[in-house]
């Protein structure tokens, strides 16, 4: 090949700057180009009730429900029928009533960037549509294995990176959902005991739709080269969302939560993390800059961050925990 042909393939970012607009598999929105996509999509929750969903040190406001997560309620809405009719076209093809096919969204992002104040905004919005779905909303916290099975195996450190999940226990939930069985279980994770409550389960009874929420839940593992079908538990997923925010900002974000964390949840005896309400500010906060840089971002940067281009929608947050741009799949 001609060096001028290889040149002309360089570009500062590398060969093929896949950051072109034309090269990009996503639609991107400003949050004013994305509040028009709202159309007629009523406004069903109060100030009030907005505020009730809101996370520690993650606030979400009216206005942003009603330019952000309005129009994607409207699409979702969109995604139900269209995937629903295509079950139903499957069923007809083959002959078969397979019955509800659930809808599973699933809520991807770092620590700290707010998905569970998104998941229970997204379950509100869509419970209320006009057909008043079953919205049930699950977080893969639950699949984490016990503390003592973690310490057992050195993985306490690893907490919430892939290894430290029972990834066979959420593809079995998944597949039971999935096939509509009824009075499917989920394990509950505590974040005050910091561990999975022994003989505890929500009950997940055959939703129309089910929002899955976790850190990991677009990760990939290797794939077998022996070419034999593995399942990842984005396969379940008819739609997924990225929460992203700069790195800078997370980290911000999950010290600010840290430190609220010691006037509040930790000052009670029981939490597990009461020792950190006993010690000085200045030693906290090396604590949760060392919690934050040794095992929160290397999490991030090694196994979640990754996921981001495997999101249908991705949602940009700024410094003040606005969403400012939506990222939609067009490929």
């Amino acid at each position: 090949m001609p060096d001028s042909t290889v040149n002309a393939m360089r570009t500062d970012e590398g060969i093929a700057d896949m950051t072109q607009p034309d090269l990009s598999p996503y639609r991107v929105f400003t949050e004013a180009e994305w509040s028009h996509l709202r159309a007629d999509t009523p406004m069903t929750l109060t100030a009030a009730e907005v505020q009730r969903m809101e996370g520690l040190n993650d606030p979400v406001s009216l206005d942003q429900v009603e330019t952000i997560y309005l129009p994607l309620s409207r699409l979702l809405s969109f995604y139900v029928e269209a995937t629903q009719a295509l079950h139903r076209a499957t069923n007809h093809f083959l002959g078969v009533n397979d019955g509800k096919n659930p809808f599973i969204i699933g809520i991807a992002g770092s620590v700290a960037v707010g998905k569970s104040t998104t998941s229970r905004v997204l379950q509100a919005l869509l419970a209320r549509w006009p057909s008043t779905p079953k919205v049930d909303l699950v977080t893969t916290d639950g699949f984490l294995y016990p503390n003592a099975v973690l310490e057992a195996e050195g993985l306490m450190r690893r907490k919430g990176f892939p290894e430290s999940f029972d990834r066979g226990a959420l593809l079995q939930f998944l597949s039971d959902i999935k096939a509509g069985k009824r009075n499917v279980k989920a394990p509950i994770y505590s974040h005050f005991y910091y561990d999975i409550m022994p003989g505890q389960h929500v009950i997940v009874d055959r939703p129309d739709i089910l929002i899955l929420e976790g850190l990991n839940v677009l990760q990939t593992s290797n794939l077998p080269k022996d070419g034999k079908a593995i399942p990842f538990v984005s396969d379940f997923f008819d739609f997924s969302i990225y929460i992203d925010a700069e790195m800078d900002i997370l980290r911000r974000w999950y010290m600010e939560r840290f430190m609220r964390l010691r006037e509040t949840a930790f000052r009670d005896p029981g939490s597990y993390f009461h020792r950190y309400s006993l010690i000085e500010d200045a030693e906290a906060k090396r604590i949760g800059e060392d919690l934050w840089a040794k095992i929160n971002l290397v999490n991030l940067t090694e196994n979640i961050l990754p996921t981001r281009p495997r999101a249908d929608l991705i949602l940009t947050k700024g410094e003040s925990h606005e969403i400012e741009q939506v990222a939609l799949r067009k490929l």
